[in-house]
């Protein structure tokens, strides 16, 4: 097994197996050629090498440049990246028609740097920049340079950027895997060149992370880019070039820039190399956290990691639809308060501490004075906000966006302005006010008036083209208890329109059945599909987990947890209606010997991370405390684009802000996600669902069920097999046949490790979600090893005698005997 804790990096690492010589010339001649044999051409100073090598895991070959003083070799280029040679008969030459070229075998071109300028005296030099260059002789101009064809790395001297009268597009693009080093989906390059550039991270053709414009002193997205002491950075935008090149201050510093695609969706790394360490360090990432992720709220409104919910409306900004954004889709974003008047008269409100909008639609003057940009942009009735373009010094330069405003989110620290346009009359007077005080009477009168009448946050949703009206009566039991939000307004369906959308609870619309009651498919008169679940009268569960569950999810707004429509109560009908989830729960999918394969390694890890995130706002993000107490593989639901939404919140408890475990004679849940602790003493926390939450990580790698897991060779279960697997080095054993071929070696050993971190015998090892999700996301971050799990069960122990020195090193330090088997016998069944 590969111990991840060391191997940093992966997109570039690659294992030394032996010394490589030397050429004692640092040029390549049309008389020189370098061969597959173990030489390198080594740069002056002896600062790079470039030669043959092949990738950890891979016995491909390929021509590239290391750092030659690095002990862990470090590849910062790549020539023939999608052309890899199969054996060592590789020849890399220069021809006399000014052209790098690598034969194979049988003298076929491989890879060609396509360069054809011929000279008289042509060489091809490696310089101490790690800039491979071909030149004539003695020139210092160059016919050709590898700086404009970059692989993954940005090297000091490199630029990120566009040659304008060349038409050539310098940007990073990731290595495939750790192994592959082919041309990945992800790019890191400059965008809205003709505008106000920023750089941006792509998948593909679609843009889910951007930096933010250069504003003089840094990207204006990448927090801290202002401060960095140890970069001399520069952004150079005019006629004929737009690009950001970056040099060290003190050139004994080794610093690079890398984007790499095995973590996660991709992310950019800045690193470096740390002698006394003797390893490579990340002092930055981006995207950093959730707020990064493009567009994430909607139009005219800002994402802040630190409040709950992350995504508000700016500043005199209302939501566009207060339904949809309740619920946490903020994909349509906010609008004015007061809607625009150019001809009446506009003003401007001051945003600080922001990242500056999506670029996409703006223009730039740079020799325009920030008054001038102010009246410019207040004649222009399209102009939506401005600012200026460099914030060094008294500022200068203006930037004028026109249409909606996107992508904004809270930064602190942040230097610069933005002046987004806002009607005049918002400063006060006439223009409005008169109609938001009849509003703010019409609402007041409204709410007293249903709070009278106990409606418990509940209103008749019209379902059907005939309006219902109010309805008169709910028990007592239903109504708003004092842990509500005075604001809750959960829409109550109407019985007859429940029982026409699922054909009368027919068998056919039955869409499976849990403690609470069967659970059944309806479509509305409008099209809308619903997943309808329905209190059985024989329900081992009843009114309290009913009440429980309407309370705590109507509260809860995230797009990992699963978004409560509405209720229906009537007569002795008591239903909540849910979203549809057309693909149905996780537990379809993971233990079923055909449908598994529909999950190959990136949808597993996407619904790993997605259920991560969903527990962190349970437990930290959420203005409440929760904790669900019953998370399980058949409690995640899968949408159409198979996002993870936890779902039956019946179990799960409220805890103050300075609460950390709570304790019940009532133990209820699913045998084989509960925790020691609380299945043995009735203790919980939120590292009880951290428990759960490590099992449902192991069960989605392996494909195996915890509860019922038999194993020929042992009587272990399947954390007891995990753990096994794990000291013994072969937790690779532990990967579902599946996904083997989709899945990126590094990161699941790192989901692997992070599972039995979760499944710890003692709460107090256990790690809490967010940083869950920070060894999830991190290649870089260092996981502790785990201990022995909770619920270590086995009738016939394999002997700990039989393992090596090293793996009883990382056995549990508070054994317990190897024999004792827990039985819990649950008071509720699931």
């Amino acid at each position: 097994m590969v111990d991840i804790n060391f191997l940093v990096f992966s997109f570039t690492l690659l294992s030394l197996s032996c010394e490589q010589s030397s050429f004692a010339t640092l040029i390549i001649t049309p008389a020189q050629l370098l061969r597959d044999d173990g030489n390198t051409i080594v740069s002056e100073n002896g600062k790079f090498a470039l030669g043959f090598f092949s990738p950890v895991d891979s016995t491909n070959r390929y021509i590239g440049i290391w750092y030659k003083r690095i002990p862990i070799q470090t590849v910062v280029w790549v020539a023939n990246r999608n052309s890899p040679l199969n054996d060592s008969s590789g020849v890399f030459k220069i021809e006399v028609d000014g052209n790098l070229v690598l034969l194979n075998g049988g003298k076929s071109i491989v890879w060609s740097s396509n360069s054809s300028k011929s000279g008289e005296n042509l060489v091809a030099e490696l310089l101490d920049s790690g800039n491979l260059v071909i030149k004539d002789g003695n020139s210092i101009s160059y016919l050709w340079q590898s700086f404009d064809y970059p692989s993954d790395t940005l090297l000091p001297g490199m630029k990120l950027g566009w040659d304008l009268k060349k038409g050539l597009n310098r940007y990073l693009s990731a290595w495939k895997n750790y192994d592959d080093p082919s041309v990945g989906d992800l790019t890191y390059r400059l965008i809205n060149i003709h505008g106000y550039p920023e750089a941006a991270l792509m998948k593909g053709s679609v843009e889910f992370y951007r930096s933010g414009p250069w504003n003089g002193i840094g990207f204006s997205g990448i927090q801290g880019s202002e401060t960095n002491s140890f970069l001399q950075s520069e952004f150079v935008d005019n006629d004929e070039e737009v690009y950001y090149i970056y040099q060290h201050r003190d050139s004994s510093l080794v610093s690079v820039l890398a984007v790499n695609q095995t973590s996660g969706n991709g992310v950019v790394h800045r690193v470096s190399w740390v002698e006394p360490n003797r390893k490579w360090d990340i002092s930055k990432s981006w995207p950093k956290d959730l707020c990064d992720t493009y567009k994430m709220c909607g139009a005219y409104s800002s994402c802040d990691i630190d409040a709950s919910p992350s995504c508000n409306c700016l500043k005199g900004f209302k939501p566009r639809s207060p339904q949809a954004w309740r619920v946490t889709d903020n994909s349509q974003g906010c609008v004015h308060e007061t809607p625009l008047n150019c001809t009446k008269g506009d003003d401007f409100l001051t945003f600080t501490g922001i990242k500056l909008p999506d670029t996409t639609n703006t223009w730039v003057n740079m020799s325009m004075d920030f008054e001038e940009c102010r009246v410019k942009c207040l004649n222009n009735c399209s102009c939506m906000a401005y600012t200026n373009m460099n914030v060094t010094g008294r500022g200068s330069g203006c930037v004028i966006w026109s249409g909606d405003l996107f992508d904004i989110r809270q930064f602190n620290g942040t230097t610069q302005n933005l002046y987004i346009r806002k009607a005049a009359s918002e400063k006060g007077g006439s223009g409005g006010s008169r109609s938001n005080i009849v509003v703010i009477v019409i609402v007041t009168v409204v709410t007293v008036g249903m709070l009278l009448l106990g409606l418990g946050g509940c209103f008749i949703w019209h379902t059907k083209r005939k309006s219902k009206g109010l309805k008169e009566k709910i028990e007592d039991r239903y109504t708003k208890d004092e842990n509500q939000d005075d604001e809750l307004q959960l829409p109550l369906f109407d019985l007859d329109a429940i029982k026409t959308s699922t054909n009368d609870f027919s068998d056919a619309n039955k869409l499976g059945e849990g403690g609470f009651g069967p659970v059944y498919k309806g479509e509305l008169g409008d099209g809308h599909e619903i997943a309808v679940k329905r209190l059985s009268k024989k329900s081992t569960q009843g009114i309290n987990e009913f009440k429980n569950e309407v309370i705590l999810i109507s509260k809860l707004q995230h797009r990992n947890l699963v978004r409560l429509l509405g209720c229906c109560i009537q007569g002795e009908e008591k239903m909540l209606i849910y979203e549809y989830m057309p693909n149905k729960s996780l537990d379809f999918f993971i233990f079923d010997n055909t449908r598994n394969a529909i999950l190959d390694w990136q949808k597993r890890f996407h619904i790993i991370f997605g259920i991560a995130r969903g527990l962190l706002y349970l437990h930290q993000d959420s203005r409440l405390r929760i904790i669900h107490r019953d998370l399980k593989a058949s409690n995640v639901l899968l949408d159409s684009k198979m996002d993870p939404k936890i779902s039956d919140f019946g179990m799960a408890r409220i805890f103050g802000g300075d609460q950390i475990e709570g304790n019940t004679e009532r133990v209820a849940g699913t045998y084989g996600y509960m925790s020691p602790e609380y299945a043995i003493d009735g203790q919980f926390s939120v590292k009880s669902d951290v428990f759960s939450f490590g099992v449902l990580v192991l069960e989605i790698v392996s494909g195996m069920r915890n509860r019922g897991f038999y194993h020929p060779d042992h009587q272990l279960n399947l954390l007891g097999h995990a753990w096994r697997l794990w000291i013994e080095d072969k937790a690779l054993d532990w990967i579902e046949k599946s996904i083997g071929g989709s899945c990126q070696i590094l990161e699941v050993l790192r989901c692997i490790h992070v599972g039995l971190l979760c499944v710890q015998q003692r709460t107090e090892d256990r790690p809490i979600m967010s940083s869950v999700l920070l060894m999830l996301s991190s290649e870089n971050a260092i996981l502790p090893h785990p201990q022995r799990p909770g619920f270590f069960m086995e009738r016939s122990p394999f002997k700990e005698s039989q393992l090596s020195s090293d793996q009883l090193s990382r056995t549990s330090n508070d054994r317990t005997d190897a024999s004792n088997e827990i039985t819990v016998t649950l008071l509720e069944g699931r």
